[in-house]
């Protein structure tokens, strides 16, 4: 058997469009998980055009996600952090304080997309920060650093089921490690920038944490609890988050870059994070705030 789940925003998808879909593909009776923004029915198969459908609801600002029936509900989240679990790229930021802004921000964008090798990007990056003060770290934490919503309701939702939660990022400690702490992670894991003197010297702490250490990540996470990787939900933006997402039982391409998201069957384009709670089978009354 499988699942489809349709999700919108708060009052964004018509109970007479997933009616009209269920009858069209012979689904079983809907169930609503939040009215007027996230449904689900049972399927006997997938359906041969699927990809059409999702295409056109994207239209209509409506995520469509089918996937297998069993096993739906995850005992671990893996989550990249930039443009993932907060809404910016930290080096970004820190590029903008230190006046670099759009070199920066070119080269991010190429990495994510997967123009660029993830490793000599980072270093590239990191070589324009060189001399920036320690102390605009947290400045960037205090004023240009915001949780993507959904987030909070996400982690608590699942911890209260037991779940395990790691936070695996191609940025950097300084910002995991308080992202971490506001959201609940009980882990994290990411690239230190080194610093000598109160100033960052342009350099960061080896091995680069990119996509292989990623799946390193995963792999070594779920060794350590007894899980398997198909009882884990990943989630990611970037290129550097494609290994991870495609060894992971459920692999999340959240407002992805357009490379991304061809090689992801799972995507979320139009919700905030509560749709990973959506997906597994959550209504919103079973969320923990």
């Amino acid at each position: 058997m499988f699942t489809a789940t349709l999700i919108a925003r708060p009052g964004g998808l018509d109970p007479a469009l997933v009616d009209s879909l269920r009858n069209a593909w012979g689904g079983q009776d809907a169930v609503w998980l939040s009215p007027d923004e996230a449904a689900e029915f049972a399927l006997a198969q997938a359906p041969a055009n699927q990809w059409q459908v999702w295409q056109d609801l994207q239209a209509l600002s409506v995520d469509l996600v089918i996937q297998p029936s069993a096993g739906r509900r995850k005992k671990m989240l893996l989550a990249d952090m930039d443009s993932t679990m907060i809404e910016q790229e930290c080096i970004d930021e820190l590029a903008e304080e230190a006046g670099v802004g759009a070199d920066v921000r070119e080269i991010t964008a190429r990495a994510m997309n997967g123009e660029l090798d993830f490793e000599g990007a980072l270093t590239a990056r990191v070589s324009l920060l060189k001399g920036l003060q320690e102390s605009v770290i947290q400045k960037v934490l205090d004023t240009r650093i915001t949780l993507m919503p959904g987030g909070s309701v996400l982690l608590a939702t699942m911890k209260a089921q037991s779940g395990y939660a790691a936070l695996v990022s191609g940025g950097f400690t300084a910002f995991t490690g308080s992202v971490a702490t506001q959201l609940g992670f009980d882990e994290h894991r990411a690239n230190t920038l080194l610093i000598q003197d109160g100033a960052l010297t342009g350099s960061v702490a080896l091995p680069i944490l990119g996509r292989e250490a990623k799946v390193t990540a995963l792999q070594e996470i779920t060794t350590r609890l007894g899980l398997s990787p198909s009882e884990v939900l990943a989630v990611g933006d970037g290129a550097n988050d494609l290994g991870m997402l495609a060894l992971a039982g459920t692999g999340v391409a959240l407002h992805a870059k357009p490379t991304v998201q061809a090689e992801c069957s799972v995507r979320i384009n139009n919700s905030d994070l509560t749709a990973l709670l959506f997906l597994q089978g959550y209504a919103r009354t079973d969320f923990t705030t």
